[in-house]
């Protein structure tokens, strides 16, 4: 898995940390704002944001049209505007104290760091989300502070375009001036899966039960499948001790 490679980039959401289901939690609560609530099963919420978000990829920001479209859709008053920053709102208590590194994630990025990769983030978070992951979050900051393990960080501002678009990881590439065949990318969900593979870079699906709907399909365009970090972190260790034997 790791031999030759030189980068290893992580997603953030859903892949490095548990936040799928948070978003859903706020977003939940956000059309609860609207008046709505006969709508809020968690897949349909999840599934109504990654269909709005793909569709809107191309946009300067596909948060705020899809905002736009939720006050379409649950006849809101509010506009975009008002609706992203009452979303963000909203999230700011879990971004904070409640999410938190997958299992086992904060000891990959350690061992990853001290046998001389470099690590890299490359999500289609915000940045004023990421900020927070960086610099309040107390469950993140307590394990593995992220910037002093990561050399690189491109947020949703970074691009003009979103995954399933390979722009981020190309940009990284560029960035780090490294090959493709030197760099990793660990991913959770179908966009990210395709936006690795539209780079041509190897990519590990990282399970997360919030893209199971999706599961024949990342595990076709996959070229690694894991059901959690331990498994890399076992994997590291072999390849590693082989290399010195």
């Amino acid at each position: 898995m790791f031999q030759d490679k030189k980068v290893i980039i992580f997603d953030m959401d859903g892949t490095l940390i548990n936040s799928v289901g948070i978003w859903n939690e706020v977003d939940k609560k956000l059309i609860k704002k609207f008046g709505f609530s006969n709508e809020l099963e968690d897949k349909a919420i999840q599934k109504q944001r990654d269909t709005l978000l793909r569709k809107f990829s191309k946009s300067e920001n596909p948060y705020l049209e899809y905002c736009k479209t939720l006050a379409q859709k649950y006849q809101s008053n509010l506009k975009a505007e008002e609706i992203l920053k009452l979303r963000y709102e909203i999230a700011q208590d879990y971004l904070k104290n409640v999410i938190d590194y997958k299992p086992q994630a904060d000891k990959l990025i350690q061992k990853l760091k001290e046998n001389g990769f470099i690590l890299a983030i490359a999500s289609t978070t915000r940045k004023p989300n990421m900020d927070l992951y960086r610099t309040q979050n107390k469950n993140m900051m307590h394990k593995a502070k992220i910037d002093d393990y990561f050399s690189l960080i491109f947020t949703r501002e970074n691009v003009k375009e979103m995954k399933p678009n390979p722009e981020i990881f190309l940009k990284v590439v560029e960035e780090l001036k490294v090959k493709k065949d030197e760099v990793l990318i660990f991913e959770d969900s179908l966009i990210g899966i395709e936006a690795a593979k539209n780079a041509q870079i190897q990519v590990v699906a990282v399970y997360d039960e919030y893209s199971d709907e999706e599961r024949e399909k990342i595990n076709q365009l996959a070229d690694y499948q894991i059901k959690d970090f331990s498994e890399v972190v076992e994997i590291l260790e072999k390849e590693l001790m082989n290399e010195q034997n």
